[in-house]
């Protein structure tokens, strides 16, 4: 047990990080927009997400919708920009690879508590867990850079009629999704860094089945 510390605060980060991809996954606020018309978009702020997009409007844009409305994107939406599409499916398999990566971890940290003796076994699981937490972090800083780059250089997105959004905005900004998921990065990156790092301790009467 006294080897593992890094692989048990490794543990920790990972599922840290885990929960933190599928924050930013889930949340609508990937890039802020800042429009000069306010006819529909009442507040002048709408929020651009990988799902769909937001904003409060006071007048009736939508069955069902009196004060937000939002526009879901679907593989329909040929117009929707390759960074939102590419965002969608990365943080998916991201999600996936945390949780295969907390699952290897989990199992590791069980034997070595236990004190089982398979050693090499453990090894093995802790290097299959770091794999997975450095390809999750890979998967979720590919979006988030390439969004954050967009939202820098102010790109435009030639949204459908339906969405009532304009196609450049007065100005935008970085929404909260961008530093939840780059939090996120350095944790499962960090993660994967302490479970690779694990090493078989040496003893004179060391079992390695």
């Amino acid at each position: 047990v006294s080897t593992s510390h890094l692989q048990l605060a490794a543990f920790a980060l990972g599922t840290v990080g885990w929960i933190l991809c599928t924050v930013s996954m889930g949340i609508v606020e990937w890039r802020v927009w800042h429009v000069d018309n306010t006819t529909i978009i009442s507040s002048g702020t709408a929020w651009v997400g990988i799902w769909k997009v937001c904003f409060i409007s006071y007048l009736h844009v939508s069955p069902g919708y009196k004060e937000q409305f939002c526009h879901k994107f679907t593989g329909y939406d040929s117009s929707i920009p390759h960074e939102i599409y590419a965002a969608q499916g990365l943080l998916l398999i991201a999600m996936f690879m945390g949780l295969l990566g907390l699952t290897a971890t989990i199992f590791a940290l069980r034997n070595v508590c236990m004190g089982i003796t398979h050693k090499t076994l453990i090894t093995r699981f802790f290097l299959v867990g770091g794999f997975f937490y450095v390809f999750a972090g890979l998967c979720v800083l590919i979006p988030v850079s390439w969004n954050f780059y967009s939202v820098t250089h102010n790109q435009s997105i030639a949204f459908p009629p339906s969405s009532y959004m304009p196609s450049s905005p007065a100005a935008q900004e970085a929404g909260a999704a961008i530093p939840i998921g780059i939090v996120a990065v350095i944790l499962l990156l960090l993660s994967g860094t302490f479970s690779l790092s694990y090493r078989l301790p040496v003893t004179a009467n060391a079992i390695t089945k």
